[in-house]
């Protein structure tokens, strides 16, 4: 299953050429998975951060960029479950125009005590409810 946002390209995302400067699309990546825990997986980015004290830090990224963005465009980000681990989220992230791939990420999260900074095994009911998105349930 695929979690999918339409992004419009701002001003505030470019470089002076008027593309996407490409630093921006890690902003507008983590934007997105913030969205997918609250709409896709219903679970609510800043209560599992602020509240339950689970941290969901990046340690991997990998990133190709194919064509670029352009200030004004519309694009369509997405995101699939690659892999859970005992700890780790692995995410296949893309952006896309129409039919053009734009760029095409991979990166790993894991889930982390806030309070210890150490890896935790990823929680019972995010856990359930990753799995249920990768069912399409």
């Amino acid at each position: 299953m695929k979690f999918e946002r339409e992004q419009l390209i701002r001003f505030s995302h470019c470089d002076p050429a008027a593309i996407v400067f490409f630093p921006r699309y890690f902003v507008m990546f983590n934007n997105h998975v913030e969205d997918w825990f609250d709409d896709g997986l219903k679970l609510g980015y800043s209560r599992v951060v602020t509240e339950r004290r689970v941290g969901l830090p990046t340690v991997s990224i990998r990133c190709d960029f194919s064509r670029p963005s352009r200030m004004g465009e519309r694009v369509h980000l997405g995101l699939e479950v690659e892999r859970l681990g005992r700890s780790s989220i692995t995410l296949a992230l893309e952006c896309r125009h129409g039919d053009e791939l734009r760029v095409r990420a991979q990166q790993v999260i894991v889930t982390q005590s806030l309070d210890t900074g150490r890896a935790i095994e990823i929680p019972a009911d995010i856990r359930a409810a990753l799995t249920a998105f990768q069912q399409g349930t």
